[in-house]
């Protein structure tokens, strides 16, 4: 007898962290992507160099893999509903790692787009799916900290693609570099093989799905404005991460502060640690408070004083890592509207109503880089050094006039959105 209620506490143990395990091994293609996604900031000196291109072509090759992932994100969130998530995620991670092998070896400009824009359409899986899992596997009550834990990973993945990877690439050459991000992925593959498991739809919701028209539930999720302003908030808070973080930011650090590429490189991934500490926490505080839009608009404002402070306020080293984790931290709120836009959907449709806040926040890397790119081309001069485009602070702090704006954007967006006090919304 005592065996038995051993065992049953054992397996009730195991039913407390399966839904865990399930949602951390299909977060490490989150993690594997946020690698991807923010690698340029680390390689896009040794990509201009080699390509021979300016900071325009730059923009495109990292920004292809945003516009294929914009692209088909409108139908990952219905193949999500339909279909296995674990299946689905797989073979989107399989072409992910595939097409990095290829880039490694590239010697085409034109090959290298090819391979990004694959990369890309894979991706278009890489947080739809942990999220469709997570609203399986968890109660509404508790989908903030899990998105946060989610997106946590994700930051992690970032931070690496950073100081870590430009040590990397100063020791072995961008290639390289690449090939090990390659075999990285192909050992995640493996992992989530084992580690994702897919709960069995409920009936009354798959019913529900079946029977919806896919352009009445496009039209009913994607025209929403409820989800529509949250995603606006979301892509404009993400913008530092979308510029700095995947792009920009450390030759905007050497530029601002002297400084060399490696200490920039840690500057700019306090970005990511401030999104990782950040993320669950804040997720943490909207769960516990019970509300989504007060502690959204809370963030959008810290955000913007830090981002004011981080252009215009002369500061030492020290300091600048502290601003940049702080920036990272407070955008991290941008978490919350995930939640607060699956709250606001039936759970029949949640993988398709987050794939609205995904696919403005991804068409926004696309935005934001070129946009920063294009003004920081067309203000003033390009010097050639080492055949390595190089601008001015001028140009930079020009070009980042755009984040100040966009944040007071994203405060605006938040003005008459529903509350969902952490509740799910009634079939």
């Amino acid at each position: 007898m005592q065996m038995v209620e051993e065992y049953k506490d054992n397996d009730k143990i195991g039913a407390q962290f399966l839904p865990w395990v399930v949602c951390f091994s299909a977060s490490l293609f989150f993690f594997y992507e946020f690698i991807q996604g923010n690698m340029f900031a680390s390689i896009a000196d040794d990509i201009m160099q080699d390509f021979h291109i300016q900071a325009d072509k730059m923009a495109y090759l990292s920004s292809i893999y945003y516009v294929a992932n914009m692209v088909f994100l409108f139908i990952a969130g219905m193949v999500l509903d339909r279909f296995s998530t674990k299946k689905t995620i797989l073979v989107a991670m399989l072409l992910c790692v595939v097409s990095t092998f290829i880039l490694a070896q590239s010697q085409s400009f034109y090959l290298a787009l090819a391979c990004r824009f694959i990369t890309g359409i894979g991706s278009a899986f890489c947080f739809l799916g942990p999220i469709r899992l997570a609203s399986r596997w968890f109660p509404p009550q508790r989908m903030a900290l899990v998105t946060g834990s989610i997106i946590t990973l994700a930051m992690t993945g970032g931070m690496i693609a950073q100081y870590p990877l430009t040590k990397l690439v100063a020791q072995v050459g961008w290639r390289d570099a690449l090939m090990e991000v390659a075999w990285l992925g192909t050992a995640i593959l493996v992992f989530m093989y084992f580690g994702i498991v897919d709960k069995l739809k409920n009936s009354t919701h798959y019913k529900v799905v079946q029977k919806n028209n896919l352009l009445s539930t496009a039209k009913k999720i994607y025209l929403n404005p409820q989800t529509l302003r949250a995603a606006l908030y979301t892509s404009l808070m993400n913008m530092a991460i979308a510029v700095y973080g995947a792009m920009m930011g450390s030759l905007y650090l050497v530029q601002k502060m002297g400084i060399s590429k490696e200490d920039a490189a840690v500057v700019n991934s306090m970005l990511f640690l401030g999104a990782i500490i950040g993320g669950p926490l804040i997720g943490w505080c909207s769960d516990k408070l019970g509300v989504r839009v007060l502690p959204m608009k809370v963030g959008v404002l810290a955000s913007l004083v830090t981002m004011l402070a981080v252009l215009l306020v002369p500061v030492s080293l020290p300091i600048m890592k502290i601003l940049f984790f702080l920036l990272g931290f407070f955008t991290a709120a941008q978490i919350i509207s995930y939640a607060l836009v699956a709250e606001s959907s039936s759970p029949a449709v949640t993988a398709t109503a987050v794939s609205v806040v995904s696919i403005l926040t991804q068409g926004g890397y696309v935005v934001y880089q070129n946009l920063f790119s294009l003004l920081l081309v067309k203000h003033g001069g390009v010097q050639i050094i080492k055949g390595i485009p190089v601008y001015s602070l001028g140009d930079y702090q020009y070009a980042a006039l755009i984040f100040p704006f966009g944040l007071i954007i994203a405060l605006l967006a938040l003005l008459g959105l529903k509350e969902t006090h952490c509740r799910q919304i009634e079939e």
